[in-house]
């Protein structure tokens, strides 16, 4: 994720460079929307992975944080399972989305004429690795809902209000408010 942010940051300075040079009418970067729309996709993929590793995917708690344990561990698993589906029938789709680039020759209709498989297939591996992710934690929430459900809501769970500024402020709440 940081490269993606460093590149983020050099895509942010190509632009400005590219403002100021249309605005001075002297010349343009050709492709940097190009690139703009690739980053856009490639890193939403490869943060969506990221998101679900450490549980930020936003989740409406306000009912779901009331509800008996119980029945939080099979609305967890179901979350998981679901997930698990459509992300793998994203990477499923993307696949033949490359695929068919790859058949196809297919590039660009911009003056860089990219061959459309290697940015599809950068975002194709975000997806890839949000279904194998998925995939694991789902198989992973399935056994424990049989085995140990309380160990499940506490894997899979909402993040508390105190786990969430324990990441943010990157400490143990207990030491913070010290």
């Amino acid at each position: 994720m940081l490269a993606c942010g460093w590149w983020l940051l050099v895509l942010v300075a190509l632009t400005c460079v590219e403002v100021i040079g249309r605005k001075l009418g002297a010349f343009s970067l050709q492709g940097i929307q190009e690139l703009g729309g690739y980053t856009l996709a490639v890193c939403s993929a490869l943060a969506f992975a990221y998101t679900q590793l450490r549980r930020g995917h936003t989740r409406i708690d306000f009912l779901f944080v009331r509800m008996p344990a119980a029945v939080r561990a099979v609305l967890n698993a179901i979350a998981l399972l679901l997930l698990a589906a459509m992300a793998a029938f994203a990477t499923v789709r993307g696949l033949d989305i490359v695929a068919q680039s790859i058949e196809m020759k297919a590039t660009s209709s911009s003056p860089l004429q990219t061959p459309l498989w290697i940015p599809q297939s950068l975002w194709l591996a975000g997806w890839a690795l949000l279904a194998l992710l998925a995939l694991v934690q789902a198989a992973d929430a399935v056994r424990l809902l049989v085995r140990d459900r309380a160990a499940l809501n506490r894997r899979y769970d909402p993040p508390t209000l105190e786990e969430e500024i324990k990441a943010e402020l990157g400490q143990d709440v207990q030491e913070a408010a010290k």
